[in-house]
């Protein structure tokens, strides 16, 4: 059966990825903080197995990847991320929440990724995603602020594109994504699309991945994002 393990599973993006696979017969591996106090995702019908995992948790995510030790994922689905403090000027900086947004969105997403590769590597389609931002292109940026998100982004992008490389011989294709600007608690009420539209579009992107495109930042309609 194919197979895919999402982080921040439990509302917004993850939610919506792990509605849209399990409709499709995937079985579907939802990570999440809280799985006992996740109703909605406790809510979605298939194969689900709602499993806990905080991505920033180092023995959380070794408990869960021994638990997975030999189960095949087709797909690894780095979601899980924060914003941080918004409404940041060069003077108001908090370094604090700065390094908190790093390790969510920056660090974590390798510490999972390098968890799961050897899941990832028995599988079918051999794919690792991870959700970043066209606020992390440095060539896209145009305009101010927005510090601690942007550079997080940026991060992860570049630690992407390394893992690409470091994966490469054993057939496993890693590709960076922008989800679009989405109505979820993080886009906001005045987003331009719903997680509906977004993440079919992210999913006919990433069923579309050859080994050849292992290294990309893509947008969620298929379109090249400039690093």
């Amino acid at each position: 059966m194919t197979s895919v393990l999402i982080t921040g599973a439990n509302r917004g993006l993850g939610l919506e990825f792990t509605r849209q696979y399990a409709a499709d017969g995937w079985r579907v591996f939802a990570a999440c903080r809280d799985p006992a106090g996740a109703r909605d995702l406790a809510a979605v019908e298939g194969d689900v197995s709602a499993e806990t995992l905080d991505v920033d948790d180092g023995p959380q995510v070794a408990a869960l990847a021994n638990k997975l030790s030999g189960q095949p994922i087709d797909v690894l689905i780095n979601n899980a991320g924060i914003y941080g403090p918004k409404d940041v000027t060069r003077d108001t900086v908090d370094y604090d929440a700065w390094g908190q947004v790093f390790r969510t969105n920056t660090m974590s997403p390798l510490a999972v990724s390098a968890a799961f590769a050897a899941n990832v590597a028995q599988g079918g389609q051999k794919k690792i995603i991870t959700l970043s931002s066209i606020m992390g292109s440095i060539a896209e940026n145009d305009s101010s602020g927005d510090f601690i998100y942007r550079s997080s982004k940026a991060a992860v992008n570049a630690v992407m594109k390394s893992l690409a490389g470091d994966l490469k011989s054993e057939g496993i294709t890693v590709a960076v994504l922008h989800p679009g600007w989405v109505r979820t608690d993080m886009g906001g009420p005045d987003a331009a699309i719903e997680a509906p539209e977004s993440v079919t579009g992210m999913r006919a992107v990433i069923a579309g991945l050859k080994e050849s495109d292992s290294g990309r930042f893509l947008n969620y309609d298929g379109t090249e994002i400039p690093w």
